[in-house]
């Protein structure tokens, strides 16, 4: 249920004098926040599980919408479109990214990999899990993790924001693998802030995708003789 790119955008871009040649590459930095009053918090109950429910008898907050109270937003993808030179093949990392089941969620919630980059997937816990994905090239797999420090490994071979892995044992799991040709994205923490360095100097345009508030894109935004430049991002609920 996205809204439409069109809708609700409201993107600022303000950059500003780095004492640097042009051609050294530049970051763009920003702060990504949702504007109105937020919903009431969802706490996610496990009792369908003992063990869930042992180490969370609270319940737990959902991780769906995480707003801070200055109307910061986490978990929101911000990654270039376009713009990069088409024929460059950026490596792709050795090291690979994690992805833990702990305390019957998964942790993080989104998450960014480059296309082929291996996806390393624990199971901290002592419950049993499924690891289950489709994505867009149908490469689905649903990998079950009976065992505590179970791990296994992943990969994803085109882009696609975002990949959605679940946990077909307890309905409440849910993570988000934006899976990105290239090295330049990151995901906005608690307090809304993202950067994306080593950008090559060129123009670009940028995108923010949420998981249920839908996708904004930028305007154009230039790495040359400013070295830094600044993009905010604001997300209006459905």
């Amino acid at each position: 249920m996205y809204r439409s790119v069109a809708r609700a955008t409201s993107v600022t871009f303000v950059a500003w004098l780095a004492m640097a040649p042009a051609a050294t590459a530049g970051t763009i930095v920003g702060r990504v926040s949702y504007l109105g009053a937020p919903p009431p918090p969802r706490r996610i109950q496990m009792t369908a599980d003992p063990e869930c429910d042992r180490m969370n008898p609270t319940g737990i907050a959902s991780q769906t919408l995480v707003i801070g109270s200055d109307g910061s937003l986490a978990g929101v993808v911000v990654s270039i479109k376009s713009g990069l030179d088409e024929d460059v093949k950026y490596a792709v990392p050795a090291s690979p990214v994690f992805l833990d089941q702990k305390g019957c969620m998964f942790v993080p919630h989104v998450l960014g990999i480059q296309v082929g980059q291996v996806l390393e997937i624990k199971n901290s816990d002592t419950t049993m899990h499924s690891v289950h994905a489709a994505p867009a090239t149908g490469d689905v797999f649903n990998t079950p993790m009976p065992m505590i420090n179970q791990v296994i490994k992943k990969k994803f071979n085109a882009r696609d924001i975002a990949v959605r892995i679940k946990c077909d044992v307890h309905p409440w799991m849910s993570a988000y693998v934006a899976v990105v040709e290239h090295p330049f994205f990151a995901v906005s923490s608690n307090d809304g802030s993202y950067a994306i360095e080593n950008i090559p100097a060129g123009t670009y345009t940028v995108e923010a995708w949420h998981e249920t508030l839908g996708i904004r894109t930028s305007a154009s935004v230039k790495i040359g003789d400013d070295r830094l430049a600044k993009l905010d991002f604001s997300f209006v609920g459905n």
